[in-house]
């Protein structure tokens, strides 16, 4: 069972809203009243605890998007280095790179308009076992398992109390530039989703069939082997996939995978091809929230007394370790210039 520390109180109180389910559900929709806030997050403490078991007591109303809806407009935020990127005349990596001042900069604005950050675990709980989702739900990815995913971005989404998922090359780690063991290890613990992005970044599109095994499967036993529990999303590198691509990520017992095709409505069907929202290096603040969309409704519920109910998480989901299929051997990680 994956860990999910406490970051922070409005962190937890989001998280609460998954015991609320049965109350969505019994509420008529004629009784609840679009528009009222969900508490702004706050600064997370130093104590770690596990919200599968602490349930903090939540005061008055919340906003929730019920249960039932079989699309959910939610942003999946697509980004790759929040760096300054160290050669002006890299224009890809001038675009892959999120300087640090405009990453705080979009955090504190979604913390401030009220969005909650959720992970895959999450939707996934929404959208095929009957949850429910806090109001303006985001979710963040960093893709490529860059060092600075450590470094630099997870200060600031542990300030703000926010989730987060960090698409891992697992042939990438413990080298130059990307995250180490341990750094997956403790971003785990401080509430980051690890997800697969396969062995060696290759386009699985242009690869032959034993390649493509060891690419899905192998991201997943080695990343599974790592933090003791299943890996259940996927990204495509570089956004590339084709019919046998997404039949092969089905076969391993991925259960989502994430795109570059633009977008932010998501359902249970199309949870192989989920879209994302790009943040390009250079990016207006503006720019930043325009993107965003139109947040999906949100209607209000009273949370039960404390003590009523608890995190349940997502429903558990019949996932096996894979097979680990023969090993082919592949390049090392590049150590040149960025992935696109």
């Amino acid at each position: 069972m994956r860990r999910r520390p406490a970051l922070g109180r409005a962190c937890a109180a989001a998280l609460i809203v998954v015991a609320l389910t049965a109350l969505a559900q019994a509420v008529r929709s004629s009784d609840l009243t679009p528009g009222h806030p969900w508490p702004v997050p706050t600064r997370a403490g130093p104590v770690i605890e596990n919200l599968r078991t602490v349930a903090p007591r939540v005061d008055g109303p919340l906003e929730v998007i019920p249960a039932g809806r079989a699309t959910v407009r939610v942003p999946i935020l697509e980004y790759h280095y929040i760096r300054v990127n160290p050669d002006p005349r890299d224009r890809l990596g001038f675009n892959l790179s999120v300087t640090p001042a405009d990453f705080a900069q979009q955090m504190g604005w979604l913390a401030a308009d009220g969005y909650h950050p959720i992970d895959f675990d999450d939707l996934r709980g929404y959208l095929l076992s009957g949850g429910v989702l806090p109001a303006k739900p985001v979710i963040l990815t960093f893709d490529d398992g860059y060092r600075d995913m450590f470094t630099t971005a997870l200060p600031i989404l542990h300030a703000h109390g926010f989730k987060a998922v960090s698409y891992v090359v697992s042939g990438f780690l413990n080298s130059p530039r990307y995250l180490t063991n341990e750094m997956v290890l403790e971003m785990e613990a401080e509430g980051i989703e690890i997800g697969a992005h396969t062995v060696s970044h290759a386009d699985l599109t242009r690869i032959s069939a034993p390649n493509l095994q060891h690419e899905v499967f192998d991201s997943k036993s080695e990343l599974e082997a790592l933090v003791g529990h299943p890996v259940l999303d996927f990204c495509y590198p570089s956004g590339k996939f084709n019919d046998a691509v997404v039949h092969t990520i089905q076969e391993a017992g991925f259960q989502t995978a994430t795109t570059e095709l633009p977008g932010i409505a998501h359902s249970a069907g199309d949870r192989f091809v989920w879209t994302r929202v790009r943040v390009n290096g250079g990016e207006s603040l503006p720019e930043f929230v325009l993107n965003l969309g139109q947040p999906e409704p949100a209607v209000v519920v009273t949370p039960p007394p404390a003590g009523r109910g608890s995190w349940p998480g997502s429903s558990p989901l019949p996932v096996t370790f894979p097979l680990r299929p023969p090993s082919v051997p592949v390049p090392g990680p590049a150590t040149g210039g960025p992935i696109p």
